[in-house]
Protein backbone atom coordinates (compact mmCIF):
# COMPACT_ATOMS: atom_id res chain seq x y z
CA UNK A 1 0.00 0.00 0.00
CA UNK A 2 2.54 2.38 0.73
CA UNK A 3 4.19 1.96 -2.81
CA UNK A 4 0.50 2.81 -3.96
CA UNK A 5 0.56 6.32 -1.93
CA UNK A 6 4.14 7.04 -3.40
CA UNK A 7 2.55 5.92 -7.27
CA UNK A 8 -0.24 8.63 -6.02
CA UNK A 9 1.99 10.83 -5.42
CA UNK A 10 4.34 11.10 -8.13
CA UNK A 11 1.13 10.79 -10.75
CA UNK A 12 -0.04 13.94 -8.98
CA UNK A 13 2.80 15.97 -9.79
CA UNK A 14 3.09 14.63 -12.93
CA UNK A 15 -0.24 15.53 -14.27
CA UNK A 16 -0.05 19.14 -12.24
CA UNK A 17 2.89 19.50 -14.32
CA UNK A 18 1.73 18.56 -17.45
CA UNK A 19 -1.30 20.83 -16.68
CA UNK A 20 1.42 24.09 -16.51
CA UNK A 21 3.20 23.03 -19.12
CA UNK A 22 0.01 22.48 -21.32
CA UNK A 23 -1.44 25.94 -20.49
CA UNK A 24 -0.34 29.36 -21.40
CA UNK A 25 3.35 29.86 -21.46
CA UNK A 26 4.13 30.20 -17.89
CA UNK A 27 6.11 34.13 -16.77
CA UNK A 28 8.81 35.01 -14.73
CA UNK A 29 7.59 34.99 -11.09
CA UNK A 30 7.33 38.25 -9.45
CA UNK A 31 9.18 39.17 -6.46
CA UNK A 32 6.46 38.97 -4.36
CA UNK A 33 5.46 35.30 -5.49
CA UNK A 34 9.04 34.39 -4.89
CA UNK A 35 8.70 35.27 -1.52
CA UNK A 36 5.13 34.12 -0.73
CA UNK A 37 5.66 30.76 -2.52
CA UNK A 38 8.69 30.30 -0.86
CA UNK A 39 6.83 31.30 2.57
CA UNK A 40 3.93 28.51 1.75
CA UNK A 41 6.01 26.21 1.79
CA UNK A 42 8.30 26.58 4.59
CA UNK A 43 5.68 26.66 7.31
CA UNK A 44 5.12 22.91 6.32
CA UNK A 45 8.86 22.27 6.48
CA UNK A 46 9.08 23.88 9.69
CA UNK A 47 6.17 21.62 11.09
CA UNK A 48 7.64 18.61 9.61
CA UNK A 49 11.20 19.67 11.33
CA UNK A 50 9.72 20.78 14.65
CA UNK A 51 10.87 23.91 13.69
CA UNK A 52 8.72 26.07 16.16
CA UNK A 53 10.92 28.58 16.48
CA UNK A 54 10.38 29.58 12.82
CA UNK A 55 6.53 29.08 13.02
CA UNK A 56 6.12 31.64 16.19
CA UNK A 57 8.10 34.17 14.42
CA UNK A 58 6.01 33.23 10.78
CA UNK A 59 2.71 32.90 12.48
CA UNK A 60 0.74 35.70 14.09
CA UNK A 61 0.28 36.19 16.64
CA UNK A 62 -3.90 35.89 15.83
CA UNK A 63 -3.25 33.21 13.40
CA UNK A 64 -6.20 31.15 12.98
CA UNK A 65 -6.71 27.79 10.86
CA UNK A 66 -9.81 26.02 9.64
CA UNK A 67 -9.24 22.38 9.24
CA UNK A 68 -10.57 19.89 6.08
CA UNK A 69 -12.88 18.90 8.81
CA UNK A 70 -14.11 22.31 9.64
CA UNK A 71 -11.97 22.47 13.06
CA UNK A 72 -10.24 25.82 14.19
CA UNK A 73 -6.84 25.75 15.41
CA UNK A 74 -5.26 28.72 16.80
CA UNK A 75 -1.29 29.55 16.95
CA UNK A 76 -0.62 27.97 20.14
CA UNK A 77 -2.18 24.79 18.50
CA UNK A 78 0.10 24.65 15.31
CA UNK A 79 3.39 25.38 17.31
CA UNK A 80 2.27 22.50 19.19
CA UNK A 81 1.96 19.86 16.63
CA UNK A 82 5.27 21.00 15.61
CA UNK A 83 6.89 20.18 18.54
CA UNK A 84 5.01 16.63 18.99
CA UNK A 85 5.76 16.06 15.32
CA UNK A 86 2.26 15.74 13.73
CA UNK A 87 3.39 16.48 10.32
CA UNK A 88 5.13 13.44 8.86
CA UNK A 89 5.04 14.60 5.05
CA UNK A 90 3.25 17.29 2.92
CA UNK A 91 3.77 18.41 -0.87
CA UNK A 92 2.08 21.36 -2.46
CA UNK A 93 1.42 22.21 -5.84
CA UNK A 94 -0.66 24.12 -8.13
CA UNK A 95 0.31 27.28 -5.95
CA UNK A 96 -0.65 30.84 -7.12
CA UNK A 97 -0.06 34.04 -5.72
CA UNK A 98 -3.48 36.51 -5.60
CA UNK A 99 -2.20 39.99 -4.25
CA UNK A 100 -5.22 41.87 -2.26
CA UNK A 101 -3.11 45.19 -1.78
CA UNK A 102 0.40 46.04 -0.65
CA UNK A 103 0.57 44.56 2.97
CA UNK A 104 -1.93 40.98 1.92
CA UNK A 105 -2.28 38.46 -0.37
CA UNK A 106 -3.66 35.16 -0.99
CA UNK A 107 -1.81 32.16 -1.89
CA UNK A 108 -4.00 28.98 -3.12
CA UNK A 109 -2.69 25.34 -3.57
CA UNK A 110 -3.41 22.10 -3.18
CA UNK A 111 -2.17 19.73 -0.66
CA UNK A 112 -1.01 15.92 -0.15
CA UNK A 113 -0.85 15.38 3.49
CA UNK A 114 0.34 12.47 5.30
CA UNK A 115 -0.35 12.68 9.81
CA UNK A 116 2.37 9.71 11.54
CA UNK A 117 -0.44 9.03 14.34
CA UNK A 118 -4.17 8.45 13.22
CA UNK A 119 -3.81 7.54 9.86
CA UNK A 120 -4.46 3.73 9.57
CA UNK A 121 -1.45 1.67 8.09
CA UNK A 122 -2.54 1.24 4.08
CA UNK A 123 -4.94 4.50 4.39
CA UNK A 124 -4.29 7.01 1.53
CA UNK A 125 -3.04 10.68 1.77
CA UNK A 126 -5.08 13.11 2.14
CA UNK A 127 -5.71 15.69 -0.90
CA UNK A 128 -7.05 19.60 0.16
CA UNK A 129 -7.26 22.93 -1.45
CA UNK A 130 -5.49 25.21 0.55
CA UNK A 131 -5.81 28.66 0.73
CA UNK A 132 -3.36 31.29 3.07
CA UNK A 133 -3.65 34.89 4.20
CA UNK A 134 -0.29 36.74 4.18
CA UNK A 135 0.03 39.90 5.78
CA UNK A 136 2.73 42.33 6.14
CA UNK A 137 3.87 43.19 9.33
CA UNK A 138 7.21 45.95 8.77
CA UNK A 139 9.36 44.00 6.72
CA UNK A 140 7.91 40.84 7.21
CA UNK A 141 5.35 38.67 5.42
CA UNK A 142 3.74 36.90 8.02
CA UNK A 143 0.64 34.05 8.06
CA UNK A 144 -2.44 34.82 9.57
CA UNK A 145 -5.15 32.68 8.43
CA UNK A 146 -5.57 29.18 6.56
CA UNK A 147 -8.35 27.32 5.16
CA UNK A 148 -8.12 24.08 4.05
CA UNK A 149 -10.96 22.19 2.22
CA UNK A 150 -11.24 18.47 1.63
CA UNK A 151 -10.41 17.12 -2.03
CA UNK A 152 -10.14 14.31 -4.49
CA UNK A 153 -7.02 13.09 -5.81
CA UNK A 154 -6.86 13.54 -9.26
CA UNK A 155 -8.33 10.96 -11.59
Amino acid sequence: MRNLSCITCLLCFSLAGFAQASGKPSQPLSALEQTLIASTKAVPEAQKSKNVDFLKRTLTDDFLSVGSEGKLHDKEEMVDGARNGELKDYYTYNLRVLPVDDGAAVVTYDGIIHMPEGDAPGMAPRYQHISDLWVKQGDQWRLKFQQATAARPID
